[in-house]
């Protein structure tokens, strides 16, 4: 498939700050370091940008808490914040786009998030989190059971632990943030 046709997106930067001898600072300033841009679907690019412990602790901030295939989905009371571009789901429909080889290099970035999309129903997931769902740039959709509500920037959806599926109808990538919140467990 054509990388003319979908560039690679611009891996995001993230700067971490902490307190350092009593004064606050950098610590880390660079591209994010958990960042796929996925060969098998052009112009898609997952990233976890951090992630949070079940008792998140100020700390020097130097530790990398989103290692590469490391988690993606939050322990209770843990937090995830991911970034998303996805492509419009006309690549989907290009000549020599391969679902099989897609479905891999998503379960190899994040396996515990992959092992919550349904086989037979591509794109539809669910995980046992509250979401809050970001629209940075574009347009999207988003699926649920009985209803489709059509997303633009800046607009926002929380998700209460439902099973939904992302759509770019549109023509151009969508860039979306999430949180991901693992609730409490009874």
């Amino acid at each position: 498939m054509s990388e003319e046709l979908f560039p690679a997106p611009r891996r995001p930067r993230r700067v971490v700050t902490a307190v350092k001898d009593g004064r606050s600072g950098v610590v880390s300033d660079g591209p994010i370091p958990n960042a796929l841009h996925h060969q098998a679907t052009p112009g898609m690019m997952s990233s976890i940008v951090y992630r949070t412990a079940s008792q998140p602790q100020l700390t020097d901030g130097t530790e990398e808490t989103a290692p590469e295939r490391g988690p993606l989905v939050p322990a209770p009371g843990g937090t995830t914040l991911l970034f998303v571009k996805f492509p419009p789901d006309s690549v989907y429909q290009l000549p020599g786009f391969d679902p099989v080889a897609s479905a891999e290099e998503s379960a190899g970035f994040a396996p515990d998030f992959a092992a919550t999309f349904e086989p037979d129903s591509p794109g539809f997931h669910n995980t046992s989190t509250i979401d809050y769902d970001i629209v940075v740039d574009g347009e999207i959709w988003l699926e649920l059971d009985e209803e489709t509500v059509h997303l633009v920037d800046g607009d926002v959806a929380i998700q209460h632990g439902t099973r939904h599926a992302w759509r770019n109808k549109g023509d151009r990538p969508a860039t979306m943030a999430f949180v991901l919140i693992g609730p409490a467990v009874d």
